[in-house]
């Protein structure tokens, strides 16, 4: 993991790696970033940069590396999922978040976009599944739940496509 946070930096850097940070736009070359729909999001969760400026200092890159780890636990796996798919940061998933991470999915392509019927009938699905106390949001306790009933969400870590 060291190496190859330290193969991010600029090569003067990498002697001081353990107190460097990696600028978001390199994180994002990474493989398993690359093609990854939710990679900002990514980014500004694990980040813990004070400048909101979405880079990564050692510990945040170990902190993502864990989390998409075989090793992470479900419950693990399901907090951050949330965090990320949770767009405006607000603590509850609600249509705004529901719609974004629908787009996320599908793509931003007109060809592949839902249409509006399609979009509102989707997310009235979600909610009706997973919205237990009928705030018409989710909230981390409700998408844990509908996850726990999802084997498939814990084999492949929920983040990956």
């Amino acid at each position: 993991a060291y190496k190859r946070f330290s193969e991010l930096l600029p090569k003067e850097e990498r002697e001081n790696a353990c107190s460097a940070r990696v600028p978001k736009s390199q994180i994002l070359t990474l493989p398993e970033l690359r093609a990854n729909p939710f990679q900002h999001r990514i980014c500004h969760v694990f980040s813990t940069s004070e400048t909101k400026d979405d880079s990564m200092s050692f510990e945040d890159f170990l902190d993502m590396l864990s989390v998409f780890s075989d090793s992470a636990t479900s419950d693990i796996k399901s907090h951050y999922a949330f965090r990320i798919f949770d767009f405006d940061d607000d603590g509850t998933l609600d249509r705004k978040d529901l719609e974004q991470l629908v787009n996320c999915l599908t793509g931003q392509g007109e060809e592949s976009r839902l249409s509006s019927a399609e979009m509102e009938q989707l997310i009235q699905n979600i909610l009706e599944e997973s919205d237990i106390d009928k705030d018409g949001t989710i909230n981390l306790s409700e998408f844990q739940h509908v996850v726990s009933r999802s084997p498939d969400f814990a084999r492949c870590g929920g983040l990956q496509r």
